[in-house]
């Protein structure tokens, strides 16, 4: 398992290395860089050296850079979050950001991998995580390459940032929920910090 973390985050340092260190670069109009939309840049990522490593029983891997405040979604319920998913070779291959739109997510319904449904299932809102998601828990049948995405072979680890925007009809009581501050948040791209 150390061993797929560390290859992990090898290809996320090589992807991290060659972007510009700040997360959003606005273009006027709302309209935001394509080649550099990214939840943790290269600040974060020398961060999240220092951040502790959970694992699952499943063998799903996580480190939160955010953890957020109020309730972990239920089962069943609708997130919406934004998500970067990287290869092991450090490729993004899917994002919410170059979209342009977050995610919507009926959490534990099985509508997105194993991995990523069990790490938002103990997020709170607000909350940014970098998920290691291994083979078992990713793709199966791996993914085909489609214009602007690379190939994905079938079980291989995955790399997941993942941001739960809120949950919606769970408000988040601030006086129940107070917000934490932690060091790693500090690490976190004023950008992306912003929009919570």
């Amino acid at each position: 398992m150390q061993q797929m973390l560390s290859a992990a985050a090898a290809a996320v340092m090589l992807l991290t290395s060659a972007q510009p260190a700040h997360a959003y670069a606005d273009q006027g109009a709302g309209a935001m860089s394509v080649t550099n939309k990214l939840l943790c840049d290269t600040e974060c990522e020398a961060g999240l050296v220092d951040l502790e490593t959970v694992t699952t029983a499943s063998g799903l891997q996580y480190k939160d850079i955010v953890v957020g405040r109020g309730p972990n979604p239920p089962v069943g319920f609708q997130a919406v979050v934004n998500y970067v998913a990287i290869t092991p070779s450090g490729k993004i291959f899917d994002s919410s950001l170059d979209k342009g739109v977050p995610y919507d997510i009926r959490v534990g319904a099985n509508q997105v991998i194993p991995g990523l449904d069990e790490g938002l299932l103990s997020m709170k809102p607000g909350g940014l995580r970098r998920l290691f998601i291994p083979g078992p828990l990713s793709f199966p049948k791996g993914l085909k390459a489609a214009p602007g995405r690379p190939a994905v072979p079938p079980m291989s680890p995955m790399v997941f940032d993942v941001k739960l925007e809120y949950i919606p009809g769970m408000e988040v009581d601030e006086e129940e929920y107070p917000l934490e501050i932690t060091n790693a948040e500090l690490l976190v791209p004023q950008d992306v910090a912003s929009k919570e």
